[in-house]
């Protein structure tokens, strides 16, 4: 199987952030949330302060006010059209993506794309996780517990963050824009924080 991270490696962009920009401008009232996300963006990226985790639940504060899956289903239908066309030649039907992304948005592409998503567990009402976020060693313990006895013949990501997963794989690619590149395990990642 091929293994891929989602945001910024098959889609053009972030998808969590593109979602969110797009129920700003849909839904007036997630614009109250604003001060919030911005008091958990510093506490997390400046003054170090929680988990990725944390910092998250506080930005999916504003899903209390959208239309969950309805909306889900509206920012695709605008949406799909970014996924990038050099995924669409290597797609597999066996391709797993694997993602920190809220499994709620990706999972509606399974069907429509021939996927398998693993990705963060979030409540869609609430905005709360069921587990850690899926980054960095934590894709890799997602993986092996869904495939105890799986083996990544190519895996694809935009960042060295992912060489937990990179280093399971027979290749493994750095995605820059369309281009791939062979991965180089010098410019691993350390100290990352969860």
């Amino acid at each position: 199987m091929n293994v891929f991270d989602f945001d910024k490696t098959i889609y053009q962009g972030d998808s969590t952030r593109d979602f969110i920009f797009w129920c700003f401008r849909r839904y007036p009232k997630t614009l109250l949330y604003l001060p919030l996300i911005g008091y958990a963006s510093v506490r997390y990226y400046t003054f170090h302060i929680g988990t990725k985790t944390e910092f998250k639940e506080k930005m999916y504060r504003f899903l209390k006010t959208i239309k969950g899956e309805e909306d889900i289903e509206r920012f695709w239908k605008e949406k799909i059209g970014r996924i990038k066309p050099f995924y669409h030649q290597l797609h597999r039907d066996d391709d797993v993506i694997i993602s920190a992304s809220p499994e709620f948005l990706l999972k509606p592409l399974e069907e429509r794309l021939h996927f398998t998503v693993i990705a963060s567990k979030v409540d869609i009402r609430t905005g709360l996780y069921d587990g850690l976020n899926c980054y960095h060693a934590e894709k890799v313990r997602r993986f092996k517990e869904r495939y105890p006895n799986g083996k990544i013949e190519s895996f694809y990501s935009d960042s060295y963050s992912d060489e937990p997963l990179a280093l399971l794989a027979d290749k493994a690619f750095i995605v820059d824009g369309d281009t791939l590149i062979e991965w180089n395990y010098r410019h691993h990642k350390k100290h990352l924080r969860t």
